[in-house]
């Protein structure tokens, strides 16, 4: 997890990887979850469902939209999230890449070679709790950027161009079984 200063809290961020088909579009239009529920990420947190509901809710009113950056690097702005909502799943995001923009056809060729393949959100933690093992249960979450990046903190993320509603508990247990199979198989 990275920290940077300024601000009311310091911005944190979370990857998620695509592990799948990217979704990418002719339009270099690109879908999937940002973030999931229920998972722990490398460093211990859990975002829980409902953690961006007022965030996503403040922004809306404001008529302001989550940002699309590279590499979390904010003077370097990618693209457009044409939608952004929780699901039963996690973060779902849909947005187009701007190809106007020389940073925006350099990720756009990058993902269709399938050298970046991770998703992160830059965000502030509003509301949390420490839970047992040292994991960190993120409740509210204050979104501020989904950038594209190298290297994901949540690799059990998934993204595709159609989200799938599962049910919350069912997406924690498989996260569970298939954490426990690769400790098996470690």
């Amino acid at each position: 997890m990275s920290y940077r200063s300024g601000g009311p809290g310091p911005l944190e961020t979370k990857f998620c990887s695509f592990d799948g088909a990217l979704a990418l579009s002719d339009g270099a239009e690109i879908a999937g979850y940002a973030s999931l529920f229920g998972a722990p990420d490398q460093g211990g947190d859990v975002v829980q469902a409902g953690a961006y509901g007022a965030s996503l809710k403040r922004l809306a009113a404001a008529r302001s939209g989550v940002k699309m950056l590279w590499q979390h690097d904010p003077a370097t702005p990618i693209g457009v999230w044409d939608e952004v909502r929780e699901d039963g799943r996690g973060l779902y995001v849909k947005g187009r890449l701007l190809l106007d923009v020389q940073a925006g056809r350099e990720a756009h060729v990058l993902l269709q070679a399938g050298a970046i393949d991770g998703l992160s959100i830059g965000y502030r933690t509003v509301r949390a709790e420490k839970a047992a093992g040292g994991r960190r249960l993120l409740h509210e979450i204050e979104l501020w950027e989904v950038s594209l990046v190298t290297f994901p903190m949540l690799p059990e993320a998934r993204v595709g161009a159609d989200p799938v509603d599962l049910d919350p508990e069912l997406a924690r247990t498989l996260a569970e079984s298939f954490r426990e199979a690769r400790r098996m198989l470690a």
